[in-house]
């Protein structure tokens, strides 16, 4: 055993996770640098050797839920690769306007056949909110509702949706509340068919991005693009909220954010999924709406996004025979690993999925049901 193996097993027996066990978390090793490559590469390294099939583990979710848990993690996480992340995000602005492009070219536009096979009838590609839901598709009809009454919608209202991926929200205001929607997204796949299912109702598509939003509206909305923001530009995107909110209108957020402030994402995300991903912290939203708005309610149903990953990782699966006719089996690897160690990390509870309403300071509080 050299000692590279040594160390790894060291480390996962205090997360009680055996080399070759027969639990269903523990790991199964086909390949003898993995140890090596683990060490050397941490999430990098992890991520990549699962997708060249040199490890399994029945229950990769839980694997990655124990070893988060006991924050074994840091202890594998290379320095030079926070190094050199750190220096690159304080000399560049990863998510800058050209650079946004990234994302959207790298994982929004894969095909809207993988995702129709993924996701519910309404296409939500975010958290669902499981209280009370036996299926997603209930699941994510009670967060739009949860969202709608939050903000206090009103038909007629007018609405600003940022990054309005396939629609989901915005042609759920215009049936369910009679709201005017305006809905900007970067994605042409994701607009092209948005377009289409969002037929009759009354809501435009405009294919922008967030920083170019015009106009006046009585609530400004986004559901899963603060990911895609950036440190450097939370309060770019505040101010744009701000001007094309009206007076006596509320802004609403619904992101995915981290315990800690970090203005760089994880490395084999950032490479593989999510390119100049990072999640916002509590700390960075609030000083980046310091003067511009004031929180009214912020609620943390982090803990629902663990079973909604594993109710897309299982339609995934089931649809992987009609998939495969598009996709190499590395990205079959490669994305149910996406989607299992990040429910894992939302049950180590590493990250959090915060709904945050805010107002112009000085307004009346508003009768909005905020749970």
């Amino acid at each position: 055993m050299d000692s590279f193996q040594k160390t790894f097993e060291e480390l996962a027996l205090r997360a009680d996770i055996q080399i070759n066990g027969k639990r269903p978390w523990d790991i199964q090793v086909h390949h003898p640098d993995l140890y090596r490559r683990l060490l050397l590469e941490g999430s990098l390294g992890l991520g990549e050797s699962y997708m060249n099939g040199w490890w399994d583990s029945e229950q990769l979710d839980e694997l990655i839920c124990r070893i988060l848990k006991l924050d074994l993690y840091t202890k594998i996480k290379p320095q030079w690769i926070d190094l050199l992340n750190l220096s690159l995000a304080k000399i560049f602005n990863r998510q800058s306007f050209r650079k946004a492009s990234d994302v959207i070219e790298n994982h929004y536009n894969l095909g809207n056949n993988l995702y129709q096979k993924m996701l519910d009838e309404r296409m939500l590609y975010t958290c669902a909110y499981w209280e009370g839901a036996q299926t997603l598709e209930e699941a994510q009809e009670r967060k739009l509702e949860l969202v709608c009454k939050k903000i206090g919608l009103e038909r007629g209202m007018t609405v600003l949706d940022l990054g309005c991926g396939w629609g989901g929200f915005a042609q759920y205001a215009a049936e369910k509340y009679g709201a005017q929607v305006v809905a900007v997204n970067k994605s042409s796949e994701q607009l092209e068919l948005a377009r289409e299912r969002s037929r009759g109702l009354p809501v435009e598509f405009r294919q922008q991005d967030y920083r170019e939003a015009q106009g006046l509206y009585d609530r400004v909305v986004s559901i899963g693009i603060m990911e895609h923001v950036g440190p450097k530009n939370y309060r770019t995107y505040m101010e744009v909220a701000h001007r094309c909110l009206k007076p006596e209108g509320l802004a609403f957020i619904h992101t995915i954010g981290s315990n800690r402030s970090y203005i760089y994402g994880d490395y084999w995300l950032d490479r593989y999924i999510f390119p100049n991903g990072v999640t916002p912290s509590v700390s960075q939203l609030a000083e980046a709406m310091e003067g511009i708005f004031i929180i009214e309610d912020i609620q943390n149903i982090g803990p629902h996004y663990d079973p909604t990953l594993l109710e897309w990782n299982r339609r995934f699966q089931q649809a992987w025979l009609e998939l495969k006719q598009t996709y190499p089996e590395r990205f079959k690897r490669m994305w149910e690993y996406y989607l299992l160690s990040c429910a894992g990390i939302f049950r180590a509870r590493v990250l959090q999925l915060w709904q945050i309403v805010m107002n112009r300071p000085g307004r009346p509080q508003p009768r909005c049901r905020f749970s």
